[in-house]
């Protein structure tokens, strides 16, 4: 004999203007502070190493984990979103999380502004690719996925600039395909 069930009911989320903002917004106040704060943990693990092997324990190795996870965070608490709309907002915190990394790199270490622009492009769309991956109930393999085409484009990016244009270029196109492939196979269903 089964006692009164109770079931609850979460009702369908669309976001609106405020809310995309927000998460826009939390791409650069919540995702670069919790990076800034991993990061502050890695430098004390790679700081024994060489300059060169140091740079790869913290720029080709540590950082795809720790930015990865940092920029889809703000999402862990949403409720009652569709498929699509976690992709979007994923987009949106990725892109607030790449402008911000833009804007230390340009203004802060003189890094040329049209060589940094594809680094926004490929932040937004690897949130979204792992935002696919928490819609379809498989956040850790897109978050693998994402974290290693975030390693490539590291260690290709730590290589002598005019070889690393080609294939830096094809990983940032390739990732930005992935994500509006994946993003056109989501659908308003529900996130449970």
């Amino acid at each position: 004999m089964v006692e009164n069930e109770q079931k609850a009911v979460i009702p369908v989320h669309k976001p609106d203007l405020k809310e995309k903002i927000f998460f826009f917004v939390s791409g650069i106040l919540v995702s670069v502070p919790l990076t800034f704060f991993f990061y502050g943990f890695v430098g004390s693990l790679c700081v024994t190493l060489p300059f060169f092997y140091a740079q790869l324990c913290s720029t080709v190795f540590f950082a795809p984990f720790i930015e990865e996870f940092a920029k889809v965070f703000p999402l862990f608490y949403r409720h009652g979103e569709t498929e699509r709309s976690i992709v979007i907002l994923a987009i949106l915190a990725g892109l607030g999380f790449g402008i911000a990394e833009f804007v230390l790199y340009v203004l802060t270490l003189g890094a040329p502004f049209t060589s940094r622009i594809p680094a926004v492009i490929f932040h937004a769309s690897s949130a979204g690719i792992i935002a696919y991956g928490i819609a379809k109930k498989k956040p850790l393999m897109f978050y693998l996925v994402a974290v290693s085409l975030h390693l490539a484009n590291n260690l290709i990016a730590l290589s002598d600039f005019f070889l690393a244009v080609i294939p830096g270029t094809a990983i940032v196109v390739g990732v930005y395909l992935l994500v509006w492939r994946l993003s056109n196979r989501t659908s308003e269903i529900v996130v449970v």
